[in-house]
């Protein structure tokens, strides 16, 4: 039985609200069911921000629950500097997974515990669930909009405070819901870029960051030299389109090489990789597991593996080989719909 939202007393909740749709129909979920909600919205410092925080302060004057907006941005900027790095380092970041780890729930802890020790609530669409060992982090409902994948970096010690109200539903039940409540973002259209990268060119952002470019080789895995790139910090594993080398086939980015600027290409059978070591895992059960269902990017079904812990760093050997495994990337464990725990890809082994 999900626990997310069921409470017999009426507490003190701070729910992150971002003026989406989303973190709206929690807000008014939590209110109709007798909490006391005070929503936060989280001031970044980057462009179109005034409207969202508009519309969360919209929404929260039409549910009649508090209204504060916190200054997040020097929080905020340490996750796109690493952002940054990790594509100077040949690496594909993930910087949802790390708002979350660093930002969004560390905050609204904070801010809750100045509210003596508030619980905390967001618009994700997964659940937590009580469990023989405490609570667990479990997969949403809804399949096509489920978000454990990125919460995988909540201490195991926070989840007990943390309410999910979206767990249960579909986006279409949310939609309605919006509607029924007559929300002003009701319709709003869901954003699909990086909050801080508008328009997914992330090499405008790595070049106003003054992010140097590394020109070098396109080599094809059987050594023969394809053309040149003019910075292998633009390019990321499995990528087909903007290689701007012709071969008569797909080919795809298999490797990217920081050490001598080459980046590397070869057929959709060289993406494949049966072992991954990972690193920093964060995790959500006092067992590590010897065996799970490990899922290597935010829509990839996921694929069983042996998994061998050594603290939090694991490696990690697929049944069968998986394809376009990428460094800097986030590796979460499932035991059917239960997160397990959650870590960064460091590298591949060819199968």
């Amino acid at each position: 039985m999900s626990r997310n939202v069921q409470s017999n007393q009426t507490p003190t909740v701070v729910v992150a609200m971002s003026g989406g749709v989303d973190s709206s129909v929690a807000a008014g979920l939590l209110a109709r069911r007798g909490f006391h909600v005070v929503g936060l919205f989280m001031h970044l410092s980057i462009k179109a921000e005034s409207a969202d925080a508009e519309d969360a302060r919209a929404v929260a004057d039409k549910l009649g629950i508090d209204f504060y907006v916190l200054n997040c941005a020097d929080g905020f900027e340490r996750i796109i500097a690493e952002f940054c790095d990790e594509y100077a380092r040949g690496r594909t970041p993930n910087p949802c997974v790390r708002c979350n780890q660093w930002l969004k729930f560390g905050h609204l802890a904070r801010y809750a515990d100045a509210l003596d020790g508030a619980q905390i609530a967001t618009g994700h669409y997964a659940q937590i669930a009580d469990g023989s060992s405490g609570p667990r982090l479990l997969r949403g409902r809804d399949q096509a909009k489920d978000q454990s994948y990125v919460l995988f970096g909540i201490e195991r010690e926070m989840l007990g405070r943390i309410l999910l109200p979206l767990g249960d539903l579909t986006k279409s039940e949310v939609r309605h819901l919006a509607a029924q409540w007559q929300l002003p973002v009701h319709d709003k259209a869901e954003s699909q870029d990086i909050c801080f990268v508008p328009g997914a060119d992330y090499s405008k952002l790595l070049a106003d960051r003054g992010v140097e470019l590394h020109p070098g080789p396109i080599v094809h895995v059987d050594g023969r030299r394809l053309g040149e790139h003019r910075g292998y910090e633009l390019f990321t594993i499995g990528q087909r389109r903007g290689l701007r080398v012709a071969a008569g086939h797909p080919i795809y980015v298999v490797r990217i090489d920081p050490k001598t600027a080459t980046v590397v290409v070869g057929e959709n059978e060289h993406l494949l990789s049966a072992r991954m070591s990972v690193g920093g895992i964060n995790w959500l059960t006092p067992n590590p597991p010897v065996r799970a269902t490990v899922q290597i990017r935010y829509h990839h079904a996921g694929a069983p593996a042996t998994v061998t812990c050594d603290g939090n760093a694991a490696e990690v050997v697929f049944d069968e080989p998986v394809r376009a495994i990428t460094p800097g990337q986030a590796a979460v464990f499932y035991d059917g719909d239960r997160v397990l725990g959650g870590g960064w890809i460091d590298g591949t082994r060819e199968p």
